[in-house]
């Protein structure tokens, strides 16, 4: 059976890790490389790549994605190449005769060639006939458009034969302070929402159309449905967890964003690593406080959807929360960044749902009050950073006594009275 060898100076080690490639690691000046065990390359110049690894191939399925932004086609060239059929819808006219002549993305990941196994269409709505031709139905629009896209596609739903729906968006909805489990309730109804999946985690679209190694959360009130999607998905270089806690999964997505712009706030006034570590880490105690209180598991802000997705926002330049936060911390005006930042920073959107959420249940939040003063109330960078520091010593972890009505309400419109 072929093997991984991995060799470390003089030790080798062999382990089970792909059945079907043969791949050699070897210590160079500290840096891994790689080769086949059939090549005469030199081990010294040759690199490792998960792209040597070969798929898994998943049942083939046809998949219809909603949203050809960043994330929308990182992840339909990720199931393009892995063999699934993939139509990508976009609302541009432009776009649509762009990408299926050259297979590229005009507007991001513009390095990229995709997967030949996608098609773009639009910018008319997909027709039900193509509808119904689908296994999979994955959105990957931002949450401020979800329901506005669910009302527009519900007539178009087979709903004696529906296709397994999947989510990405990560956010709260403004005005209703819904969550995405909550719009497709109230727009396509209890029985879809029950099986409705969601996919959150550390993953950067840039990295994974690339394929660095790539962990995520799989989730629904179905748990049928959540291992569906994690087999349709994953990948020796993406690897998915399932679980049954969409609500959580949610919350820890859309609330991350809010702490990423405390975090890059931080580091653009010049704060340093004492400051930073403490902001990830506060910020997951505090979202783990809204989301309990909300109703949600405290286990999952432990995950990938929680502290991991937590974690590489708020420590990464590239991430466009932190990039509003730092470009703030340095002065700018919140229109100008928004104006110039090229995509959507969904914490943005996000504290405006959320500090309702916050307010409704009464819960302790000093760091998300604190982003939603600075952005929409005019409070003043430096006195709202001397308050939060100002305030008096308090107790480091505590779970509300009280949790769980509004996620008691949601299940409840669910038709899952507990």
């Amino acid at each position: 059976m072929l093997r991984y060898i991995a060799i470390r100076r003089n030790n080798i080690v062999k382990s089970k890790l792909h059945p079907r490639a043969s791949v050699i690691l070897c210590s160079h000046h500290n840096h891994f490389s790689r080769r086949s065990t059939h090549s005469t390359a030199s081990l010294s110049t040759a690199k490792f790549t998960m792209l040597s690894l070969p798929s898994t191939p998943p049942p083939k399925s046809k998949i219809l994605v909603f949203g050809a932004g960043n994330f929308g086609s990182c992840l339909a060239d990720h199931l393009g190449n892995s063999d699934h059929e993939v139509f990508m819808w976009s609302r541009e006219a432009r776009f649509v005769e762009y990408f299926n002549k050259h297979h590229r993305n005009p507007d991001y990941l513009k390095d990229h060639e995709f997967s030949t196994n996608i098609r773009v269409v639009g910018p008319e709505m997909p027709s039900k006939a193509m509808m119904k031709q689908m296994d999979v139905l994955l959105f990957a629009i931002p949450t401020q458009g979800v329901r506005e896209t669910l009302i527009k596609l519900q007539h178009s739903f087979d709903r004696a034969n529906l296709p397994l729906m999947i989510f990405v968006n990560k956010g709260i909805e403004t005005g209703t302070h819904a969550l995405t489990l909550e719009i497709i309730a109230d727009t396509c109804g209890s029985e879809i929402a029950r099986a409705a999946t969601f996919i959150s985690g550390p993953s950067f679209a840039t990295e994974i159309v690339r394929r660095q190694p790539t962990s995520v959360s799989v989730a629904s009130l179905t748990e049928s449905q959540a291992k569906k999607a994690s087999e349709i998905f994953h990948q020796p270089w993406f690897r998915c967890y399932t679980g049954s806690d969409p609500i959580g999964l949610e919350l820890a997505g859309a609330l991350k964003n809010v702490y990423a712009i405390a975090t890059g706030l931080a580091d653009g006034l010049g704060f340093e690593n004492n400051t930073r570590a403490g902001l990830i880490t506060r910020g997951l105690a505090e979202m783990t406080r809204i989301g309990t209180a909300y109703g949600a598991s405290p286990l999952t802000f432990l995950g990938l959807a929680g502290v991991g997705d937590l974690f590489l926002t708020c420590s990464s330049p590239t991430s466009r929360n932190y990039t509003v936060g730092y470009r703030l911390g340095k002065g700018e005006p919140l229109e100008d960044i928004i104006k110039t930042l090229g995509s959507v920073a969904e914490g943005v959107t996000t504290v405006k749902g959320l500090k309702k959420i916050i307010d409704e249940m009464q819960v302790s939040a000093p760091l998300a009050n604190g982003i939603y003063a600075l952005l929409y109330e005019g409070k003043d960078l430096h006195e709202g950073i001397q308050e939060l520091m100002c305030r008096p010593p308090s107790r480091e972890l505590d779970l509300p006594e009280k949790a769980g009505e509004p996620a008691k309400r949601l299940m409840q419109k669910l038709g899952l009275d507990t």
